[in-house]
């Protein structure tokens, strides 16, 4: 729930998306705040999404919605290629932004959202909501504890079964492809391992192969990195894969840590060490990470929480997107006008 005391956050839902009950409204449910407003393309559709999740009203259009004044925060569940626009429109309202993955379409248009995040001095937030559970917390804590050595290899697959040919995750012109959507899960839980490596890790090789029938999007991308210092990772994505794999490995120069369900922890909760003691598994709970992760946005937003995600970050991680598409042979993505979108 909030905490005693404090406002629970005030928000606006772009679009009926269907990640949106998992993503929000659940989590909001189990925290206590508000869903305000929801607006979507097909109004019957947001009337439907309103009332099937208990959200206050409807909304005429996107532009509406993010023009109310009893909204604080603004949820972005749109289309990729509509996360730049609208995340823009609504920082430029003085909204909060609770933004999926990825910010942007391309790197260029992730620092036009940094500097009106930076003119808006509201808080901006990609919905990395991994980072918040206590997996990838626990991961971390073992390369800081030193039982795993110094930091030597690090792998990450995120990989699904296709989705249909008319999902918008194949449209170029909506910034689609397998980097985008699972990628970016890969490539930052990789850079999220910084402190452990000496710095930043940097690009050395990416290949990827096309989807068949979707010019200029990619149907899977494997991405190599390099640390500062020394160490090196694996970055890899599949959007038709055989089945489902959302895991990591950690290897240093002791042992070694699996989780074998970092982006969705709540689906297994597990992670598995390795070192000359012996094997051992903990759990660490099916609590979803949604939830932990609304509640340290409204900690930032209503306390001044400092939070490891902000307009910064997502620019950072929309760079090496854009990085890995061109070492690959792909254009990154375009961006895509606002304009006849309501």
């Amino acid at each position: 729930m909030t905490g005693k005391g404090r406002e629970p956050l005030r928000i606006g839902v772009l679009g009926a998306a269907r990640i949106t009950e998992r993503s929000l409204i659940d989590p909001a449910r189990a925290t206590g705040h508000r869903l305000v407003a929801v607006a979507a393309r097909d109004r019957a559709r947001a009337e439907a999404f309103a009332a099937g999740h208990g959200v206050e009203r409807v909304a005429s259009s996107y532009a509406e919605l993010i023009a109310d004044p009893g909204i604080d925060v603004v949820y972005n569940p749109l289309a990729n290629g509509l996360h730049g626009p609208w995340n823009l429109a609504a920082l430029a309202a003085g909204k909060h932004v609770l933004s999926e993955k990825p910010s942007a379409s391309n790197a260029a248009e992730a620092a036009e959202v940094r500097q009106a995040a930076g003119r808006a001095g509201t808080v901006f937030m990609e919905a990395f909501h991994y980072l918040f559970h206590p997996v990838t917390r626990r991961l971390h804590e073992l390369l800081a504890s030193g039982e795993l050595g110094e930091l030597r290899h690090v792998e990450a697959m995120v990989a699904i079964a296709a989705p249909p040919d008319t999902d918008p995750r194949w449209s170029l012109p909506l910034a689609g492809g397998a980097l985008m959507d699972l990628g970016c899960y890969s490539l930052h839980a990789l850079r999220m391992l910084a402190p452990w490596a000496g710095g930043a890790p940097r690009l050395t090789a990416a290949r990827a192969g096309e989807r068949a029938g979707a010019p200029g999007v990619d149907e899977w991308l494997d991405a190599d990195l390099e640390y500062p210092g020394g160490a090196t990772g694996s970055a890899r994505c599949h959007m038709a894969y055989g089945g489902l794999d959302m895991s990591i490995r950690i290897v240093g120069s002791r042992g070694e840590a699996t989780a074998p369900n970092f982006v969705l922890p709540q689906m297994d909760d597990r992670v598995v060490i390795r070192t000359p003691e012996g094997e051992r598994t903990e759990h660490l709970g099916t609590r979803s990470s949604y939830t932990y992760q609304l509640e340290a946005f409204a900690a930032r937003v209503r306390e001044g929480t400092p939070l490891p995600l902000d307009a910064d970050d997502a620019m950072t991680t929309m760079e090496l997107i854009d990085a890995c598409y061109r070492e690959a042979g792909f254009e990154p993505r375009p961006r895509t006008a606002r304009a006849g979108v309501s």
